[in-house]
């Protein structure tokens, strides 16, 4: 065995967890979700129903593991940014490192089925069971950064609920943006706001 294939083998996992949770999103936005089998979405992703059996136990948490992903992903960059860096610079960086690539000009047929897709309770329920999982990598990242003890600083959890907060809140936005905008700007200004300590829009 080679020094390199534990590092294919994880990449490999991992492009498939992406392929099944995009294939579980977009058959999900296509029929709704009580509509798609566990063995439409293996058949989409190219593996067998035990293959996708082997990564998620529902269809909710295989959509859902995008936005798991995404910000456990943010978390790691944000371990790796520059430590001369600003929190909040290096905290923005990290969040939209992942939705490098996004469309610019999202479909708005597309956004309108992900947002009425996103009201299902199964959702819902897979997103609040992930919320504290994130939040916590998330904080433990920014203790790391600031010098500061995750499970006994009020800092870097309300730093990392705050910007999940904009994280949402920005999706929330641009989900239900019309005409369309692109994501990534408004993660940015989202988190700049944040940083900025919201400033009241009268004043600006």
């Amino acid at each position: 065995m080679t020094k390199d294939e534990p590092g294919l083998r994880e990449r490999k996992k991992a492009a498939t967890r992406e392929a099944l949770s995009w294939a579980a999103l977009r058959l999900a936005v296509e029929r709704g979700l009580e509509n798609v089998r566990v063995e439409d979405i293996a058949a989409a992703a190219g593996v067998s129903p035990r293959t996708y059996n082997n990564y998620f136990s529902s269809k909710a948490e295989a959509i859902v593991s995008r936005h798991r992903d995404r910000v456990l992903q943010a978390a790691g960059a944000l371990r790796a940014r520059p430590a001369e860096e600003p929190l909040w610079e290096a905290l923005t960086r990290s969040l939209v490192a992942p939705y490098v690539g996004a469309p610019e000009g999202p479909d708005p047929r597309w956004t309108a089925a992900v947002r009425r897709l996103l009201r299902e309770p199964a959702l819902q329920a897979e997103l609040l069971r992930d919320s504290a999982g994130v939040r916590s990598e998330l904080a433990a990242a920014v203790a790391a950064r600031t010098g500061t003890d995750a499970d006994r600083d009020l800092y870097p959890n309300l730093v990392a609920s705050a910007a999940l907060s904009a994280l949402q809140a920005a999706n929330e936005h641009y989900l239900a943006a019309d005409p369309v905008v692109p994501f990534q700007p408004l993660l940015t200004e989202a988190l700049r706001q944040l940083a900025a300590g919201l400033p009241d829009p009268s004043s600006r």
